[in-house]
């Protein structure tokens, strides 16, 4: 199981991928907090105009 800490630098990770992939994302476009992943998945689908599912699969990817 992966601790808190792991889970962290996990989507710290993620979060550069995709700030290299789509430069028009910000720090708040990514601002994960626990128990809010739809709502930040909501911000992404407007801004890139992707599915939520194409969303999962990207970050999956990365």
């Amino acid at each position: 199981m992966i601790n808190p800490t792991q889970a962290k630098g996990n989507w710290n990770y993620q979060k550069g991928r995709l700030k290299e992939k789509f430069a028009i994302l910000t720090d708040n476009d990514l601002l994960f907090e626990q128990g809010k992943k739809d709502e930040m998945l909501g911000r992404l689908e407007i801004k890139l105009g992707k599915t939520k599912e194409e969303l999962n699969n990207l970050i999956e990817t990365l």
